[in-house]
């Protein structure tokens, strides 16, 4: 993937992982029958891992910085066409907190029949993505709504930040 690859904001990333999902699913069911599901599984998580990674480096390349205000500026790209909602709860040099309150990812997966293959073709991309945007940047995400939770908990933090003293 490359910085020119401007799909995501032409369909908007929704409808982009329900063309992907289509198409996968069935290739899965296939490739399983004939090499054993899961190892296709393994190589397909390994694939988007690479794939997100790349993704987020050629974010990185489009930002003038890969601080954490500039990562929430591509957050537009993924609620596009309400796919998304969210709670920020707190945003600043160090941290950018927020919860997920509606995933229409996680509803289209169910909607296709493939609730089990949600997590792995959308949220497994999450810790990558941020890894290739800035490597110095830390995910912890302890639960999803693809698993069943009522919403995500995405803790971003950049440690090391100064960050100024409290009044």
């Amino acid at each position: 993937m490359t910085s020119s690859d401007d799909l995501n904001q032409r369909i908007g990333v929704l409808t982009r992982r329900e063309t992907e999902a289509r198409i996968l699913a069935p290739l899965i069911d296939a490739l399983g029958e004939e090499f054993g599901r899961e190892r296709v599984l393994e190589v397909l998580r390994e694939a988007i891992i690479d794939i997100a990674r790349q993704q987020g480096a050629a974010m990185a390349e489009q930002t003038d910085d890969t601080d954490l205000d500039a990562f929430a500026d591509t957050l537009p790209a993924w609620q596009q066409d309400d796919a998304m909602r969210i709670e920020t709860l707190r945003q600043d040099d160090e941290a950018f907190h927020f919860n997920v309150t509606r995933c229409r990812y996680a509803e289209m997966y169910r909607a296709l029949g493939i609730p089990e293959l949600g997590a792995l073709l959308s949220c497994n991309r999450d810790f990558a993505l941020i890894e290739g945007f800035n490597p110095n940047v830390q995910l912890e995400r302890t639960q999803t709504i693809m698993q069943g939770a009522t919403h995500c908990d995405f803790r971003y933090a950049l440690p090391g930040r100064d960050r100024p003293a409290d009044p």
